[in-house]
């Protein structure tokens, strides 16, 4: 299925979680938050929220630094 990511189209497979694509991305979990159609995704949720067709997320991750 199609869903973009960060303004890129990207192909999954059907059932992907938020959890599931983060790894695939090879994000670290603990330093990222996640949108899903304009609506924040809580990181507790990321393990069972399932994406869909046309889904848009915007994944931020936090840098440290200074």
């Amino acid at each position: 299925m199609r869903i973009q990511v960060n303004g890129q189209d990207r192909e999954v497979p059907q059932g992907i979680t938020i959890a599931q694509l983060l790894d695939t991305l090879r994000m670290n979990v603990a330093h990222v938050a996640v949108e899903v159609n304009l609506n924040v995704v809580p990181r507790a949720q990321h393990a069972r929220h399932e994406l869909h067709e046309s889904d848009r997320l915007e994944v931020v991750s936090l840098v440290g630094g200074g």
